[in-house]
């Protein structure tokens, strides 16, 4: 089992009004790490802090998100956090045609190799976009081809592109390049709210069974939305990933 982590996205709205009330009760649940997603006006070192003063940890990062133009400051950040791997994403527009697609794998492999000189290694984040074909192929695809050196960060829901892809499958696909697994649910229709891990359409058990253990780090809940209360679908999330022995936390 590996442990279990969770992405502040999924409480932007709660952190912003009380953070500390946030971690302290993702503390409560048993998680054992979070994942920035922002700072709310902290520094790292700030933040860090207050993150480890709940016996959090903070699993991986996406803040900064790296870029050619910030490399010293994800590097920076990076080390404040104990942390060997950034990360970083490409929205629909950047796999559009093949010639999106050469720009952006020129783009991946430059960041990339800015992070190896220090160090670091680079980790891609997924939507439903890398998911679709172009030309027959899976965008993700030829990034694994074309950026050999890349790890990802999969969103298992994202992933699916709303039930038309096997995730467990995929996860085959990208082997050992996979360190992270953003682990969400849902009814595959686009556009609703996301749902307590383990009350929506996704099959976890065969994504636990198909993901190389070797390199994986964490699994990192995540809702984009929520249309219950949010602590409720944090908290069946967790017990519902530790009960079935997907994930290990503090509780």
């Amino acid at each position: 089992m590996k442990p279990i982590s969770i992405q502040m996205w999924t409480l932007r709205d709660e952190a912003k009004k009380d953070l500390k009330n946030v971690l302290k009760r993702l503390a409560d649940i048993g998680y054992k790490a979070i994942e920035p997603a922002g700072f709310y006006g902290m520094s790292a070192e700030e933040y860090k802090k207050l993150v480890n003063s709940y016996g959090l940890e903070i699993s991986s990062s996406h803040t900064p998100w790296a870029s050619l133009e910030n490399i010293d400051e994800v590097v920076k950040t990076l080390d404040l956090f104990g942390l060997d791997i950034a990360a970083a994403g490409f929205g629909r527009d950047n796999f559009k045609d093949m010639d999106a697609v050469k720009k952006t794998t020129d783009t991946i492999n430059a960041i990339q190799e800015k992070l190896e000189k220090a160090g670091k290694k680079l980790f891609l984040h997924n939507h439903a976009w890398e998911f679709e074909t172009l030309n027959g192929k899976i965008n993700h695809h030829y990034v694994a081809e074309m950026c050999p050196k890349v790890f990802f960060e999969i969103d298992t829901y994202w992933a699916t592109n709303f039930g038309t892809v096997n995730v467990a499958n995929e996860l085959k696909y990208f082997g050992k390049r996979v360190i992270l697994l953003h682990i969400k649910d849902g009814s595959f229709v686009q556009g609703e709210a996301n749902v307590a891990v383990g009350s929506g359409k996704m099959n976890f058990k065969s994504i636990v069974d198909a993901v190389d253990k070797s390199s994986l780090r964490w699994m990192v809940v995540e809702f984009d939305s929520c249309a219950t209360d949010i602590f409720k679908a944090v908290e069946e999330s967790y017990s519902y990933l530790t009960k079935n022995k997907f994930a290990i936390g503090n509780k």
